[in-house]
């Protein structure tokens, strides 16, 4: 194992490497119950997406352990799955069986990139103050999402409010919001945890506003006596590739729909793994990761069998941070992950105890954690400026992720072309700038 692995070679332990990787699965763990009650929205079944998301996270991490030898750990991304959910099936118009699809054809599209001397271009073809904005845009937009879910926010009124009543519609009355008041609660205990550093913050949050929920009436248990692993083929092998150009906009949306899922899977995935590296001193004398480029092969298989399996696309997470800085420097914390995400399909009739006031904390939490990208943006160079901001506001504002990375990718190629500086703009920049234009023309005109 320490051959295997270099584990000595690298100047780690196999058990800093064991706790390295306990240390990353409690600190990504949220994602078991968040991910599927984010996509049980579109209509995909709870239980399902569950085991879908702990077998794509397990298989993600195998891969990343055994190809790449990295201590980097995969899961369904946030962000990711609100694209899916409330971009590509409630936006866009698709079912979540032709959502599987469109993810299945971005995970072969990063898979040849990743595979190919493309990879590089692309990499730098995009400017990194976009690749943050696009990041911090997320962030917001899923923070808005946790806000929505329990009502916090709502539209009543016909304009945004926070909302400390809401209509309880058995009797017609307004009633106290328990639950986004609950969320709040959650949001504060998660908040306190993070400042005290306390490893598995978010994690532990949601498992504390669980039980808190129980004397507020919002915490119950229904049993799931018949639960097996042949759920799963709820969502298995349900991919739908007929009818996709079917909706507004044709081939043009299916086409912005793919870049979309690919840019963002690419660039989280590839800011992860050079930054959190980076910070560690895990970078070689050209800046470059071991083992990064299969890193990105195993993101990649990862997405496109955890299509197969019912849950969108997979990647790697940030959280891995936190094992690297107990010390993890090889794939065996990333094996660790892996096993402990198959152990977790064991516990799947447990998991809707969890109230979606108590996950949606988490979502607030990690749209904190993306909006940190804002600060890698030159906010007095307006070439940068506004691009950025376009990107950032227009996905919580237009409810889309990818209009944001739509209207960043316009206006940064219209002020620079206004600007004389068009040799500045990467042909990759003009053709994704090229799509969403097509895209916009065509769909107010269908």
């Amino acid at each position: 194992m320490d051959k295997f692995f270099k584990i000595t070679e690298r100047g780690s332990t196999v058990r800093t490497e064991i706790v390295g990787g306990l240390t990353i699965f409690f600190a990504m763990a949220y994602i078991i119950f968040v991910n599927p009650n984010m996509l049980q929205a579109t209509g995909m079944d709870f239980y399902a997406v569950m085991l879908a998301t702990c077998l794509s996270a397990a298989i993600g991490c195998f891969l990343t352990a055994l190809l790449a030898n990295a201590p980097f750990a995969q899961a369904p991304g946030m962000g990711l799955n609100a694209f899916f959910t409330y971009t590509v099936c409630f936006s866009m118009g698709y079912s979540w069986q032709q959502g599987l699809a469109i993810v299945l054809m971005s995970g072969i599209l990063f898979l040849i990139v990743s595979l190919s001397p493309l990879r590089r271009h692309l990499i730098s073809a995009i400017p990194g103050f976009l690749k943050s904005a696009i990041s911090a845009g997320i962030g917001l937009f899923i923070a808005f999402i946790g806000l929505l879910n329990v009502k916090l926010v709502g539209f009543g009124s016909g304009v945004p409010a926070l909302q400390f009543k809401v209509l309880d519609e058995a009797t017609g009355s307004m009633v106290v919001n328990s639950a986004g008041i609950l969320c709040l609660i959650g949001l504060l205990i998660t908040a306190v945890l993070l400042a005290y550093k306390i490893k598995g913050a978010i994690f532990i949050g949601i498992i504390v506003t669980t039980i808190i929920g129980i004397p507020m009436g919002l915490t119950s248990y229904t049993p799931y006596d018949d639960f097996s692993f042949a759920v799963l083929r709820e969502t298995a092998g349900k991919l739908s590739f007929g009818g996709l150009t079917a909706v507004e906009g044709g081939a043009l949306t299916l086409v912005t729909a793919v870049v979309s899922f690919f840019l963002v899977d690419c660039f989280d995935t590839v800011g992860t793994l050079i930054g959190t590296a980076a910070n560690a001193g895990m970078l070689d004398r050209k800046g470059n990761l071991p083992g990064g480029d299969r890193a990105l092969i195993a993101d990649a298989v990862a997405t496109c069998t955890g299509s197969l399996l019912g849950t969108s696309t997979v990647t790697t997470f940030v959280e891995s941070s936190t094992g690297i800085a107990e010390g993890a420097r090889t794939g065996l914390s990333s094996l660790v992950v892996g096993f402990l995400f198959l152990l977790s399909c064991f516990f799947a009739p447990f998991a809707l105890i969890v109230p979606s006031a108590a996950t949606a904390p988490a979502l607030i939490i990690v749209g904190i954690y993306m909006l940190k990208g804002a600060v890698d943006v030159d906010w007095g160079d307006f070439e940068q400026a506004c691009p950025a901001f376009l990107t950032i506001a227009v996905m919580p504002f237009a409810y889309s992720i990818s209009d944001g990375i739509g209207f960043g990718f316009i206006s940064y190629t219209i002020i620079k072309l206004c600007r004389g500086k068009a040799k500045e703009i990467q042909p990759l920049v003009y053709v994704i700038a090229g799509l969403f234009i097509l895209k916009y023309i065509l769909g107010n005109m269908i």
